[in-house]
């Protein structure tokens, strides 16, 4: 026993003794004593030799003597022998300090953290610079292992500091490993150089001597409103959370309206129009999860984000004695390119909707699905960009084709138009004079079509054909991610102001193109012949001015404004080559001539 500990504690041990008989002190001594041994040897690794001090009941340095009696004549029990200086207690496992790793790809910049292999930073090289993580507010949680309802992530050791990936270094793995109750974990991420995902493959180990139930689950997290929380960058904040159970896509777009989701199925995601955050389980036993708050947190006034959403690939798995189990999940986080998104089965992400009949009248399963007609253009338009290496360019050259590819059925409409509007004197006629009766109006109405060989329907139905096609471009160019940061015409910035075309995904800065656009709708109609009465002509006339009106306040992208502009343009000179051509003109006069002498019978009769 140390001197040190002797004078800290003798004195209190003498007055604790007095007035006890010889054989209590004797013993209340010895318990002392080995208290002081211990906890000396706890707080004095370096042991002192004690130097013998004459017994004194004032003296603070030493430890009160026991009094030699015949009642004590017993032998007293000794003190314990001095254990060796490196002999300790074994204290509890504390939790390690956090450790952070950095991985730098060609594609996106990370942080790991030591806490269940948590993203603390994912920062696309997209476009610019993008980062899918806000602290707090948008990531992952981090590896979560231990009964079920347990939400801490897994504290862990990491193989590595820092990894750089490129054309030398392709690949690269970096392997946490921890405990959890007994429990052996490993983690190990698998980054590519080539690609936005990341594989994660859990290695669990039950160590004892029992069966285990245990939960292994990847929690991934956003807010469920941002209120006024801006974003970074267009399609930072996810907008919806969508799932593939039974080898169909089920979305729900409220985020205030998530309910509990526990089902298998091959993925779940928190997505928006340009961006997703995936998780992919390619091992049997997984189950998609989200839960979130109820509506109400929604609700609530406030400034910053409110209310948070979960989604994980979970597994509860039992595990036997001295067994493993291993569970591989694939982590995707970046832009919703076609051709990224296909290697992993997560095409069916980006939403081309439903043809006339909207998604959610169908429990989110198209019935007339875009993606039939939306993705070939999306490939074409990404062909196209290989050799011209714009998509400005590459979004009109995909007008053109569809203008050329149409243009037989747009003479056709024309034509019949055409034929309809020489018909509108006579028709007139027919109302004047059968006004009291619609049935007779009716049949003499087709009498009329039938003996100037008209279809009514002949000028719709081949415009009808191309809606299809050209919503589907609409489409296409709405969710490619690819038009972010992308220029057209781009002369640099003027007092931070872009001339002109910088971004196609972002408006126009100069309003030129919603202008034009305008201008060129208002020209198109003014050409479209037209068969109803002079107030739903100027009706019609009127309809460009309001689209102008409304797209200059509500600004669409300018890759959206440059198709549309294109598209009216081509329309125009297709109209002009057709009032040109002497066979349109021909049929118009022959139809006019027609209903004129038509007019005269029916005025006569």
């Amino acid at each position: 026993m140390s001197s040190l500990s002797s004078r800290r504690l003798g004195s209190a041990a003498y007055e604790a003794s007095i007035g006890l008989s010889t054989e209590k002190r004797a013993i209340l001594a010895a318990v002392l004593m080995a208290v002081v041994f211990v906890v000396g040897q706890y707080l004095m690794p370096a042991p002192e030799t004690p130097v013998p001090q004459a017994p004194s009941p004032t003296t603070p340095s030493a430890p009160a003597p026991t009094q030699p009696s015949e009642k004590a004549a017993a032998p007293v029990p000794a003190p314990p022998p001095p254990a060796p200086a490196t002999a300790k207690p074994q204290a509890a496992r504390a939790r390690p300090p956090q450790r952070l790793a950095t991985i730098d790809t060609p594609l996106y910049r990370a942080t790991i953290s030591s806490e269940g292999g948590k993203l603390q930073e994912f920062t696309l090289k997209y476009r610019g610079e993008k980062p899918m993580i806000v602290l707090g507010d948008l990531g992952p949680t981090g590896l979560v292992v231990g009964p079920a309802g347990h939400a801490e992530p897994l504290p862990m050791e990491m193989s590595a500091s820092d990894l750089q990936l490129g054309r030398d270094r392709p690949s690269a793995e970096l392997v946490l490993t921890g405990e959890a109750d007994g429990l052996r974990v490993r983690e190990t991420l698998t980054f590519r150089a080539d690609t936005y995902a990341i594989e994660t493959v859990i290695h669990i180990e039950n160590a004892g001597g029992t069966v285990r139930a245990v939960t292994a689950s990847l929690p991934w997290t956003t807010r469920q409103a941002w209120k006024e929380t801006s974003e970074k960058f267009l399609g930072q904040h996810p907008t919806e959370i969508a799932w593939a159970p039974d080898g169909h896509v089920e979305r729900v777009g409220s985020l205030c309206d998530i309910p509990e989701i526990v089902t298998e199925g091959r993925w779940i995601a928190a997505d928006s129009i340009f961006y997703l955050t995936a998780l992919v389980p390619k091992s049997p036993g997984f189950k998609l999860v989200a839960r979130g708050e109820p509506k109400e947190v929604c609700e609530a006034k406030a400034k910053d984000p409110v209310g948070r959403i979960t989604i994980a690939g979970e597994a509860s798995p039992t595990i036997a004695p001295r067994q493993t189990w291993e569970g591989r999940v694939i982590v995707y986080a970046g832009p919703k390119e076609y051709d990224r998104l296909r290697a992993y089965g997560l095409e069916d992400t980006i939403n081309f909707g439903s043809f006339l009949i909207p998604q959610n009248w169908t429990g989110g399963r198209p019935v007339l699905p875009m993606a039939w007609i939306g993705v070939p253009i999306l490939l074409l338009m990404k062909w196209i960009y290989q050799y011209v290496g714009n998509y400005g360019v590459a979004i009109i050259l995909i007008t053109v084709v569809s203008k050329v590819l149409f243009y037989p059925l747009t003479v056709k409409g024309m034509r019949s138009m055409k034929a309809m509007q020489a018909l509108g004197p006579q028709i007139n006629a027919l109302r004047s004079k059968y006004k009291s009766d619609p049935q007779r109006l009716q049949r003499e109405t087709m009498e009329l079509y039938r003996a100037n060989k008209v279809n009514p329907m002949g000028g719709c139905l081949p415009m009808l054909a191309q809606v299809p096609i050209f919503y589907a471009l609409y489409l296409a160019l709405s969710v490619s991610p690819e038009l972010q940061n992308a220029p057209f015409i781009c002369f640099g910035k003027l007092f931070k102001i872009d001339l002109w075309i910088c971004d196609l995904a972002g408006p126009d800065p100069t309003y030129v193109l919603p202008i034009l656009m305008g201008i060129t709708m208002f020209i198109q109609q003014k050409m479209t012949p037209t068969t109803g009465d002079p107030a739903q002509a100027r009706m019609m006339l009127f309809m460009p001015v309001v689209f102008t009106l409304m797209f200059l306040i509500y600004p669409i992208a300018s890759g959206l404004a440059l198709y549309w502009a294109v598209s009216n343009v081509l329309q125009i000179g297709q109209q002009w080559l057709m009032e040109r051509s002497n066979r349109p003109v021909d049929s118009g006069r022959e139809a006019k001539n027609s209903a004129r002498r038509e007019a005269k019978n029916a005025s006569r009769s």
